[in-house]
């Protein structure tokens, strides 16, 4: 009787000892796959980025080139002012240019000695107080020296890297992030303030934003239309 209870409990203890090195081998199985898919999105990101980067480098030869056209054109063969004063207007919009004017400057750091934060500024967060600059009526803005234009691009890289305009600007939590922006000075600040200041503090952020005379950079890549194209519309009779 005394062995065959010692038998039943070697076979309960067997079948124990062997349903856990299943599950251990099925286990691993698991975090191999897992760490192999994770792999292979990382390595379509790093694709992606040096695609991304590579064309705005080919955008930015690009842009040189017509820019240095485009001066020429102006300076010999335009002589009429309204003319030249419209293309300045044309090139402060599509931000092809640097402009120079009052404004302001916000500076967001979301890490530090004494800056302790659950979650740092992201790109939903950037886009979000861009829409808010916007808003409140500015001309002309910036991330960390990229200006921004219609066709500017907030993206993540990875799971650290923020990218503008295709250019890493800072990796998440360990970055200060200026931001200017041109137009109205009292309203600018109380939309900043008011709206986007608040949060960021209460999220444990260190936000300062100052009214100055801010100079914001020319963008840098270039504008390519392949689809696109000029359409005239016809009124109906």
């Amino acid at each position: 009787m005394f062995n065959k209870h010692i038998i039943t409990v070697a076979t309960i203890a067997a079948v124990a000892i062997g349903f856990l090195i299943s599950l251990q081998v099925q286990t691993q199985k698991e975090v191999d796959v897992a760490e192999q898919i994770q792999q292979e999105r990382l390595n379509q990101m790093r694709s992606v980025m040096n695609t991304l980067q590579e064309r705005n480098k080919q955008l930015q030869e690009e842009y040189k080139k017509l820019t240095s056209e485009l001066e020429k054109y102006k300076n010999k063969e335009i002589n009429n002012p309204f003319l030249i004063a419209r293309l300045d207007k044309l090139r402060i919009a599509d931000g092809t240019i640097p402009v120079r004017g009052p404004g302001v400057r916000m500076t967001i750091q979301d890490s530090g000695p004494d800056i302790h934060v659950l979650f740092p500024l992201n790109t939903d967060d950037l886009r979000r107080i861009i829409n808010t600059m916007r808003f409140a009526g500015a001309e002309a803005i910036s991330i960390n020296g990229q200006r921004v234009v219609s066709t500017t691009s907030i993206v993540m890289s990875g799971t650290s890297t923020i990218l503008v305009n295709s250019v890493p600007i800072s990796r998440v939590g360990g970055t200060t992030y200026e931001l200017l922006a041109i137009g109205d000075q009292e309203i600018l600040l109380d939309y900043l303030t008011k709206l986007e200041a608040a949060p960021l503090k209460q999220a444990g952020m260190k936000v300062e934003i100052f009214r100055e005379i801010v100079n914001i950079p020319s963008y840098k890549g270039g504008y390519s239309f392949e689809y696109a194209k000029p359409f005239k519309e016809t009124k109906q009779q």
